[in-house]
């Protein structure tokens, strides 16, 4: 990677990296104050997911390095905070809705790099109900690690809410990607699917 891909949303990007382990550190230290600092840190790592994708537009700074560095930052964070709320809350409740979250990360995932192979990668482009989800999914996490896991607390309850919304929009929005891609996938499958 030269310097020129090292511009400020992209060391933007990596400061997001580097905050995954700091507040997996803070939430595994024992406290009732560690709950609250932990949403700080996720919140401003979510809040850089944000401000990169802005100055990359506004400074026209937009990078191909950028472009794949985002969308793992994106996952590292989301699957790290969830992982620590399904192993501290230990419910069904909140399991559910994580792994249908994180189950549709992978698929994407895949998706997108197979179209990519496929040079139709534009018809699995970022739309806006996936914006909508991503806002709703981290304001939820967000609550829930500000929170210890009272099941009763109304802020966690609100937080288990938003968060089956957030899993409901997942399906949906994956059901989009997939229909978009569809024609290109029976292609695909038709002339014998991509061979690594």
């Amino acid at each position: 990677m030269t310097m020129a891909g090292m511009n400020l949303p992209n060391i933007i990007t990596l400061a997001r990296i580097f905050l995954v382990p700091v507040f997996v550190i803070t939430y595994l230290l024992p406290g009732q104050w560690t709950y609250l600092i932990t949403a700080v840190f996720f919140g401003l790592a979510a809040f850089t997911d944000w401000l990169d994708g802005y100055l990359a537009r506004r400074l026209n700074q937009t990078t191909p390095f950028g472009a794949f560095l985002d969308p793992v930052a994106d996952k590292l964070i989301v699957v790290s905070a969830l992982v620590l709320l399904i192993a501290n809350h230990s419910n069904v409740w909140l399991t559910l809705p994580a792994l249908i979250i994180v189950g549709r990360e992978i698929v994407i995932s895949a998706l997108r790099e197979w179209m990519a192979e496929m040079n139709s990668s534009g018809e699995v482009a970022v739309n806006i109900l996936g914006k909508v989800k991503t806002t709703i999914q981290m304001i939820a996490i967000f609550m829930l690690l500000a929170y210890p896991p009272v099941l009763d607390a109304l802020w966690v309850i609100g937080a288990y809410i938003l968060l089956y919304v957030a899993a409901f929009m997942t399906l949906w929005s994956m059901t989009l990607y997939l229909s978009a891609a569809w024609p290109t996938l029976k292609e695909g499958l038709q002339s014998g699917g991509h061979k690594r």
